[in-house]
C-alpha cells in the first residue's frame, strides 16, 4: 500500500487504499486539516504541496496545475493535492504560505 509522509507536520504517516482519489481527498479523509480555498477545483495555489521525494509517483501534471506553473505560482517541486494522484511512496511538505495558524508544524 502506498504511503504519504507529510515532513512538516511530524512526519504523518497516511496509507493509500484508493490510488484513484486525489491527494486532497486522501489528506482530509485522514482527519489533516489542509488549506483548500476554491474547494478543490484547482483554481487557487493554496492546496499545493511541495514534493520532497517520489515525484515519479505522481499522476500527470493537469492543465490546472500547468496554468500555475505558467504563472510562477507552481514551482516544479510542487504540485496541487486537488489535481493528483499518487501510486506510490511520496514525502512531501505543507507550502510555508499554506500553513494554518491554528496547527503546530514541524521543520
Amino acid at each position: 500500500m502506498p504511503k504519504i509522509v507529510i515532513q512538516n507536520l511530524h512526519n504523518k504517516e497516511i496509507f493509500i487504499k484508493n490510488e484513484n482519489k486525489n491527494l486532497l481527498d486522501i489528506i482530509h479523509e485522514n482527519y489533516i486539516d489542509w488549506m483548500h480555498a476554491c474547494g478543490g477545483k484547482g483554481r487557487c495555489t493554496t492546496c499545493k504541496v511541495q514534493v520532497l521525494e517520489g515525484m515519479e509517483n505522481f499522476s500527470e501534471v493537469s492543465p490546472a496545475e500547468l496554468k500555475f506553473r505558467g504563472m510562477n505560482r507552481l514551482q516544479s517541486n510542487e504540485r496541487l493535492s486537488c489535481q493528483c494522484q499518487v501510486s506510490g511512496d511520496v514525502v512531501v511538505r505543507v507550502a510555508p504560505e499554506n500553513k494554518f495558524n491554528h496547527i503546530q508544524y514541524s521543520d
